[in-house]
């Protein structure tokens, strides 16, 4: 099947009103939890998985995307009238959107963040649509020993990426392989760190640490830093109607964010923080109203709010064709993926067309829905700024706690939930970073398995990583992004000659 007739079939799937529907609650819902700061798309739909247990995986896999693209879009309301970015992509934004605000055309500044937003999201879906079976053909041709060496590459550009220190980075990469190594030993049935308990023979729950790690765990940690705060709401005055000097200045900011944010979001740990960086700065180098950066200039909300809605749909061109996540919220998608018993490849574009194709499919459909929703009801998003934290975050503990005992109906599930939120919650305090341990959760035993059937396919000779050209380059790279640091520091030291 080509990509037109697939798309096509995709569009039929899509369109059926049951998706039709989840699509519309995930934009929505999306939308508002993108307005509200500090929760984000990961932590929702790591809140939701367990909630979702039960739907066709299709239709929740159409509702995690709107959710997904709808934060995107949330993220620049708060962002622009709070000076608050509910995400890190959404930081640049706040900057000239904020001013703007203040200057009496915030209503300008939300016009070009969400008509921006809708054509970097249905350019780089276009992209998405092309690029996924471009990488499928690639990924049909890896070997065990090339699945190996790409896992560990993305591990380690995440690990010293993200986060302030390679060293915490590799803790937080270590508790999570530690986690993923918990239960019975796949080939030979032996029990590994179960310690007698039952219930740990299976394994950990993806879900569960999921939903501790993010739902749980960033909840406390906003709570316990920022609960007490007042919100400052900036007022949305004026027509949302954007002046023809306002499109002059903002359509060509749009196309340059696109052209930036997915490329950058389809590589390991590109998220949408570098892309919208380098946006700004493009467009502060290339701007005739340089001296309005800083006091609102409308090309510095429409190309970093672009490139943060393009990196969305990049990160998921690798986690589709590949399983690898470059995202926070791909690695949540990862997850929610192993929920079903399902693994995202080259094999799930031959064996769930029907998920894939619609799930791509709904991209353009969800990217219509929120160009729909959110100028004309800006107010109402504006309003759930009010709600009070404390309601706000109880009531997520409260979904997270009856979602995850929901899945397999015993109370160890809760008490690892809660142990390894408060673990969440103090790995925030001391900076370690979150994903690591959740990519490290979800590929150990994936790697481990990969590992094993290298060994299996070359009669246990180790040299079968270093001779095939592939795993020996990917493999090479990864050991070069470890040592980068150690290795800038050594030069720095060292006395010029």
């Amino acid at each position: 099947m080509d990509t037109i007739s697939a798309l096509t079939h995709g569009f039929a799937v899509a369109a059926t009103p049951v998706n039709l529907l989840w699509s519309l609650i995930g934009v929505t819902l999306g939308t508002a939890i993108g307005v509200l700061p500090g929760i984000g798309p990961a932590t929702t739909v790591a809140l939701l998985m367990p909630v979702t247990l039960g739907l066709d995986p299709t239709s929740a896999f159409i509702m995690f995307a709107g959710i997904y693209y709808g934060a995107q879009y949330g993220g620049s309301t708060a962002s622009i009238l709070l000076n608050t970015p509910g995400e890190a992509g959404a930081m640049m934004t706040a900057l000239e959107g904020n001013a703007m605000a203040r200057r009496g055309r915030g209503a300008q500044a939300l016009a070009t963040a969400a008509i921006g937003s809708f054509v970097a999201g249905t350019i780089a879906t276009a992209g998405l649509t092309f690029m996924a079976p471009w990488l499928v053909e690639i990924a049909i041709k890896l070997t065990a020993p090339d699945y190996f060496a790409l896992m560990v590459l993305s591990m380690a550009t995440v690990t010293a990426v993200i986060g302030k220190s390679l060293g915490l980075g590799l803790a937080s990469l270590f508790i999570g392989l530690l986690l993923g190594a918990v239960g019975l030993d796949p080939q030979t049935g032996q029990e590994r760190f179960a310690f007698g308990v039952m219930e740990l023979l299976d394994g950990i729950d993806t879900v569960v640490v999921a939903v501790g790690l993010f739902a749980v765990g960033e909840t406390l940690y906003v709570a316990a830093t920022e609960g007490g705060k007042p919100d400052q709401v900036g007022a949305v005055r004026g027509s949302f109607w954007m002046s023809r000097e306002d499109w002059a200045r903002s359509w060509k900011p749009w196309l340059r964010g696109t052209a930036i944010g997915f490329p950058i979001g389809a590589i390991p740990a590109g998220g949408s923080e570098i892309p919208t960086i380098l946006s700004y700065s493009l467009e502060r180098r290339l701007s005739r109203h340089k001296d309005e950066f800083g006091r609102g200039a409308i090309e510095g909300v429409a190309g970093p709010e672009a490139a943060n809605n393009a990196s969305a749909a990049g990160a998921l061109s690798p986690l589709l064709a590949l399983g690898l996540p470059t995202s926070t919220t791909a690695a949540i998608l990862l997850a929610a993926f192993q929920q079903y018993g399902l693994r995202p490849g080259p094999m799930l574009f031959q064996s769930n067309a029907d998920l894939v194709w619609g799930l791509i499919a709904s991209l353009y459909i969800g990217n219509v829905f929120l160009l729909i929703l959110n100028l004309p009801l800006v107010s109402i998003w504006v309003k759930l700024l009010s709600i009070p934290k404390p309601w706000l975050y109880a009531g997520i503990l409260v979904l997270a706690s009856l979602g995850t005992y929901s899945v397999n109906g015993n109370a160890i599930d809760l008490v690892l939930l809660w142990g390894i939120g408060l673990m969440g919650f103090v790995m925030r305090l001391v900076g370690v970073p979150i994903v690591p341990c959740l990519l490290g959760l979800i590929l150990g035993p994936l790697i481990e398995q990969q590992l094993r059937r290298s060994l299996a396919i070359s009669q246990g000779d180790w040299s079968v990583f270093v001779t095939q050209p592939v795993s020996a380059a990917l493999l090479a790279l990864a050991a070069c992004i470890l040592l980068a640091p150690a290795l800038s520091r050594v030069f720095r030291k060292s006395p010029s000659i």
